[in-house]
């Protein structure tokens, strides 16, 4: 069985020494104060520099990345990234001051210029600002643009609709902009129709928040219908673009009557995800919401690029500067090296990667809702012996990381998969092989699975008293 390693000051023993510190050269007329310094020494580990080493390399291992293997979390997509994409991104002459001279990083400008161009290319909208720093953060912004959109018109309305098959973070995004947010349930196909949306259209609605395709990875198919049953009611259709894997290249949003969108850099685009970011949520609009977009905006000017910092109709800044600018290098690094012939093998690789994991794994379990899905494909676990929960800690067990669990709420027990265009064949079946053997041990002796897992560093945790009385840090006496 794997063990964790001893925690740095577990190896700390008095005398040892794993680096050597210079003479402090700090002028005496500006050293600090007595009375500012420490009462007492810091508790400071003493160990060795094989012992730090070691103690990294250890804590190393015991991360999962994409790096490490296949991680199939649903609405995540979390694919591989180039590294050719992180070298850039490292390179010295990128490193530029935010308040440098716009005439000294015209080559930094032209990159940010020339990623909105490729965004509004794929998406069929008229602008994009790159600003804000995430998904959350490009729905929040895309609200408010809706809402300063319907003020200025004197039309101040206060109801956005969410589907009940949408992201977690619309709500919330609505929420904050100033909306109060009613939900419309799906049909049995999973979609919200012309059906559905009707009883709701009222003269309070501002927008419509619509995942396409939706968390169950299924494409709105009356999307362009709805589109003009808004736009006849004034109210804007708003698309979370965190799906836009499944469309890229393919299908443009703006084309079916999108007015406002967010994507994610971070995922669509292959920058690196999760971690606490850096992430990239860049939002595009409709022609005539152009003058609302945040600011600073970069545009060309001549030969050159310049950056307007006012406009009297923004909603001004979102973001400090220009937004997270070494993602945004990633991400068009990324498309540059698949160029405009190659971006739809993304979106019909992801599509075939997943449509084989549904038809492998159909059979052995349930699926409730039978619509053709596209990215992803989402389970339940209805009609077996044990919880969802037991079978993403089973995996773990065999090495892989865990699928999207219990989300999208609608479905009881779900089980989200999304395997990226990123993943080969050989490592589908893999994982589908995994999933045979835990389902037949589920059958067999569930309680294998309740206890899963059991091969970790840490076996399963009272999830309930870890959330009540989580332990964040390392306390001398402390048992770990």
């Amino acid at each position: 069985m794997n063990a964790l390693p001893k925690l740095i000051f577990e190896l700390s023993r008095e005398g040892k020494i794993g680096c050597g510190l210079k003479e402090a050269d700090v002028p005496a007329a500006i050293a600090i104060d007595a009375g500012q310094l420490r009462r007492e020494p810091a508790d400071l580990p003493q160990v060795s520099e094989v012992e730090v080493v070691r103690h990294y390399m250890a804590l190393a291992r015991l991360n999962y990345s994409v790096d490490a293997g296949f991680y199939p979390l649903g609405s995540c997509t979390m694919k591989y990234n180039p590294k050719i994409n992180e070298k850039l991104a490292a390179c010295d002459d990128l490193q530029a001051h935010p308040y440098a001279p716009h005439d000294l990083v015209q080559g930094n400008l032209e990159i940010m210029a020339r990623l909105e161009e490729w965004l509004v290319e794929l998406t069929g909208l008229a602008g994009f600002t790159l600003a804000p720093a995430a998904g959350a953060h490009g729905e929040f912004t895309g609200m408010l643009i809706v809402r300063k959109y319907l003020e200025e018109k004197g039309d101040a309305r206060r109801v956005v609709l969410i589907p009940d098959s949408a992201h977690g973070t619309n709500p919330a995004s609505a929420h904050f902009a100033g909306y109060e947010v009613r939900e419309i349930a799906s049909n049995e196909r999973g979609t919200i129709g012309l059906d559905e949306l009707r009883p709701h259209l009222a003269p309070d609605v501002a927008a419509l928040m619509m995942t396409n395709p939706n968390t169950l990875g299924i494409f709105e198919s009356d999307i362009t219908a709805i589109a003009e049953a808004l736009h006849a009611n004034g109210s804007l259709l708003y698309m979370d673009g965190a799906n836009l894997n499944a469309l890229l290249g393919v299908v443009r949003p703006g084309d079916l009557g999108v007015d406002v969108m967010h994507i994610n850099l971070h995922k669509t685009f292959a920058t690196p995800h999760g971690g606490g970011g850096p992430g990239s949520g860049p939002v595009g609009v409709a022609e005539r919401l152009l003058p609302y977009l945040p600011v600073p905006r970069v545009r060309r000017a001549g030969t050159g690029f310049e950056v307007v910092y006012d406009d009297p109709r923004s909603i001004g800044r979102v973001k400090n500067f220009y937004g997270h600018f070494l993602v945004i290098v990633r991400a068009l690094a990324y498309l540059m090296a698949l160029g405009r012939e190659n971006v739809g093998r993304v979106a019909a690789d992801a599509v075939l990667n997943a449509n084989y994991v549904r038809k492998r794994l159909e059979g052995i379990l349930d699926l409730p809702y039978k619509a053709p899905t596209l990215h992803e494909v989402v389970f339940s676990d209805n009609g077996l012996p044990v919880k969802t929960l037991d079978i993403a800690k089973r995996l773990l067990d065999y090495g892989f990381h865990p699928f999207t669990i219990y989300f999208p709420l609608i479905v009881h027990g779900a089980m989200m998969i999304e395997p990226t265009e990123s993943e080969s064949k050989e490592t589908l079946d893999e994982f589908i092989a995994v999933m045979e053997t835990i389902l037949r041990e589920a059958r067999e002796n569930p309680e294998l699975l309740r206890q899963a897992p059991t091969t970790t560093p840490v076996r399963r945790l009272d999830e309930t008293l870890a959330a009540r009385k989580p332990m964040l840090r390392w306390r001398k006496g402390e048992s770990t």
